[in-house]
């Protein structure tokens, strides 16, 4: 019983997609890996602000990538996750509104943000890639279930898992992020 999970997890991770935009998949796992190495590379190398948000059990990833990203990446990570500021962006502004009115005052041209939503439908999620695009920051996602949903349409790099169990889905965004990370690191060297 136990070996049917990990083979239903290993099965989807070989087949979860990386896209450019909406319209060039990359041609298969480890093409979509060098895409993103890439990107994050970019990213560091010009020590923009790389942002990571999610909701329930994709900002526990967020958080943990932010930490990740910056102590063994070497990067500008940036966590919108404090109490009082989540706490405060939902009473003024509504729950939808809680990354996307940071982000309208964080968030600069050639930043990075990294959506997580299992559904890639979360209006919160939605307004801040909103709020990333206009700020022509570059977006990546991370989404799941249905290959349609909106984050997955926004975003300038898509990771989409196609599988509809939130532990499959969140699982597998957790081991791309922590591979790339760890590529990464290893490329470059981190005194830990």
């Amino acid at each position: 019983m136990t070996g049917n999970y990990i083979d239903a997890l290993i099965k989807t991770l070989k087949s979860t997609e990386i896209w450019k935009k909406t319209f060039d998949k990359c041609a298969d796992y480890d093409d979509g890996i060098r895409l993103l190495i890439d990107r994050f590379s970019y990213h560091k190398e010009n020590r923009s602000q790389v942002f990571f948000i999610g909701n329930g059990g994709s900002s526990a990833i967020a958080s943990h990538m932010t930490a990740d990203f910056m102590k063994n990446g070497g990067m500008n990570t940036y966590s919108l996750y404090d109490n009082a500021v989540t706490t405060c962006m939902g009473n003024d502004y509504g729950y939808e509104s809680i990354f996307a009115k940071p982000m309208d005052f964080l968030v600069k041209e050639n930043d990075l943000v990294v959506a997580i939503s299992s559904s890639g439908n979360s209006r919160n999620i939605v307004n801040a890639i909103g709020i990333a695009g206009k700020k022509k920051a570059e977006v990546i996602t991370f989404t799941g279930f249905g290959a349609d949903n909106k984050a997955k349409q926004m975003g300038d790099i898509n990771v989409y898992v196609p599988a509809t169990k939130y532990g499959i889905v969140e699982s597998i965004h957790n081991i791309i992020l922590q591979q790339v990370v760890d590529m990464i690191m290893e490329r470059d060297g981190v005194s830990l």
